[in-house]
């Protein structure tokens, strides 16, 4: 980084997709937290120079999927099963009472297995296109959208006919 103000103005920017970019992968707010907290550690300590902001964009969240997917395959990690309570609480406090079908979509999300849960936030929420993705993954684009289709039909599996 060339100066303190412009990781600040990137950490500022990019700390919320980062962490729910993590959330996706690692499940628990704790290690999301971690993995966060080590993407910026490391954009401070060796971020390279970018050439626009598309490019920082791209550049966090390849380095937070590869951080995230790190601590997931840590030994310990590997004993744990299942999605961690309190990780749905945090997120359900985000939706408005009002917001139950958001609230329902949330949950049916993140009870997808992780190959199909980061492709769909990163292509329907974060709004990166398919080879984007597949770069990001280190995944072919064919698999990516595979993905997709196959998390889209365990999600309208799940969900029922009232979001088919």
């Amino acid at each position: 980084m060339k100066n303190e103000k412009e990781f600040t103005a990137l950490a500022e920017t990019y700390m919320d997709m980062i962490y729910r970019i993590a959330l996706h992968v690692v499940q628990r707010p704790e290690d999301a937290e971690d993995v966060t907290q080590n993407v910026l550690l490391r954009l401070y300590r060796s971020g390279p120079e970018f050439d626009s902001p598309d490019h920082a964009r791209h550049w966090l969240v390849r380095v937070t999927v590869n951080e995230a997917k790190r601590l997931v395959t840590l030994p310990h990690r590997k004993r744990e099963t299942g999605m961690d309570d309190m990780a749905a609480e945090i997120a359900m406090e985000s939706f408005s009472e009002t917001d139950s079908l958001h609230r329902e979509l949330f949950q049916a999300v993140m009870n997808l297995p992780v190959k199909y849960r980061l492709p769909m936030y990163l292509y329907y929420y974060e709004g990166y296109a398919v080879r984007e993705i597949a770069e990001i993954t280190g995944s072919r684009p064919s698999t990516v959208q595979t993905r997709l289709a196959r998390g889209r039909e365990k999600l309208k599996n799940v969900l029922g006919e009232e979001w088919k």
